[in-house]
């Protein structure tokens, strides 16, 4: 049992003289081994953390390459979210400086918070398909596209293709399984995908030669069909501010450029939308457990939020922290930086697209109802724009705020931002794709028609 102090008089004039006498007669002086200071979890201050570490979120980090001392100060002030939900003030988000990524499109929904929103403008009026990039697969990936207008992409025939804006094919690289996954274009010419063979491969955007590939898991079977088998397929990327290469399987992974492992967060689940990486650095993650998980840069769990329903859309993250996702218990959620629910919108099918958030807060998410809905800030319902079959595609914001968007009635719709149609257009098979944009314009999309479209 602890030893107390006996009862002092603590405001008279000898009573710190008589309490330093009775602590030294009850606590005599420890050895050096007794004095050394009982490890904790978590920070609370910078001092806590060792040599130039930093205290963010109760987590010591490293600061970013190229961080000022100003940012590091800046940085370091911001307070402990909470762990249980229980607020809905976003925490002071400080945005450090950043690896930048090559190309026009580098990541899937465009950028590390999955905003979906493009800098390109695309043609007001319908556009002309100028190219057609064949292949014996159903084409899901939604392109990563290089600032000269190459586009990589997965296909259901087992492989990964670089192709030119003209449509010619300038590499393809065989995998071992079905690509479902969005590519990512990271520093130093590489390209990152993951495929249904359990394995990130890490390519050569150039050549297509591969670098190297690391494998999630284990799971027993790498390859095939039901839930044991695809609980390990790789299938979103995003790279991190600092260059940490973030996605999903069965749980999250971190990566080092050249391949290592950083964190497992691992689960009995797979996890299918691609990570988003808030500017301090929290990982937003959905998974076919229902839940979305926050995790910290070094892949501790913060919260979890539970739904009715699988998650397979990708998070988004607003400006002020909002996390934004859809779920298969027909609901588009809102949840804030600590967890807590800010609202949810009640659709009438499985929400697999994952939002994207205009310049003004509208949030925009197509359901399986077949419905394109736009969605306010505060959770209100601006307008429903309604296809004519279900909707999987995730909808792309040009920099006109028109909204392109995808159908199961094999059309791709641009839609304004009031809601009216501007155009669509006819391709030969369901559009699941999410399409990308590129520079002058250019649409990209993949189709079930085992091509990507290139329109302009």
């Amino acid at each position: 049992m602890a030893r107390r102090l006996p009862p002092v008089i603590l405001f008279a004039p000898w009573c710190a003289a008589l309490v330093g006498a009775i602590a030294m007669a009850w606590w005599p002086p420890q050895s050096d081994a007794a004095r050394k200071p009982v490890k904790v979890a978590g920070c609370a201050k910078d001092t806590d953390c060792k040599g130039a570490r930093i205290c963010v979120r109760t987590q010591c980090v490293d600061p970013p390459p190229g961080a000022t001392v100003a940012a590091v100060a800046a940085l370091a002030t911001i307070r402990a979210a909470p762990r249980d939900g229980g607020t809905d003030a976003a925490p002071q988000q400080v945005v450090l400086p950043a690896i930048p990524l090559p190309g026009a499109c580098p990541l899937y929904r465009v950028d590390r918070v999955h905003s979906g929103r493009s800098p390109y403008r695309v043609s007001s009026s319908a556009p002309k398909e100028i190219a057609r990039v064949a292949t014996s697969g159903v084409v899901f990936s939604s392109p990563a596209i290089a600032d000269d207008g190459s586009a990589f992409f997965g296909s259901h025939d087992h492989s990964v293709r670089c192709a030119a804006p003209d449509g010619t094919v300038r590499w393809t690289r065989p995998t071992g399984d079905l690509v479902w996954s969005s590519p990512a274009l990271g520093p130093g010419g590489a390209l990152y995908i993951g495929s249904d063979d359990d394995k990130l491969h890490a390519l050569d955007a150039t050549t297509g030669a591969e670098r190297w590939t690391f494998t999630a898991g284990p799971c027993r079977r790498a390859t095939g069909v039901g839930p044991e088998a695809a609980r390990c397929d790789v299938d979103g990327v995003t790279i991190g501010p600092d260059g940490t290469i973030y996605f999903a399987a069965d749980g999250a992974y971190g990566l080092t450029p050249e391949g290592k492992l950083k964190f497992r967060f691992a689960l009995r689940t797979h996890c299918a939308g691609a990570p988003a990486v808030a500017p301090d650095g929290t990982i937003y993650l959905g998974c076919q457990d229902g839940a979305l998980y926050a995790l910290g840069p070094d892949g501790a769990k913060r919260w979890e939020f539970r739904t009715g329903g699988d998650i397979d859309s990708s998070p988004a993250v607003g400006s002020d922290g909002t996390v934004y996702f859809g779920s298969d218990d027909d609901k588009l959620y809102a949840v804030t930086p600590g967890g807590a629910l800010r609202w949810a919108v009640q659709t009438r099918g499985d929400v697999h697209s994952s939002p994207a958030i205009a310049t003004d807060g509208t949030i925009y998410a197509g359901s399986f109802d077949g419905g394109l809905y736009a969605v306010r800030p505060d959770g209100t319902v601006a307008w429903t724009f309604r296809a004519a079959d279900r909707i999987l595609s995730s909808p792309t914001i040009d920099g006109a705020g028109l909204i392109l968007i995808g159908s199961q009635d094999d059309r791709l719709y641009a839609v304004n931002p009031d809601g009216t149609l501007a155009w669509s257009v006819l391709l030969d098979g369901d559009v699941d794709g999410t399409p990308a944009i590129g520079p002058g314009g250019t649409i990209y999309v993949g189709a079930d028609d085992k091509a990507l479209h290139i329109l302009r």
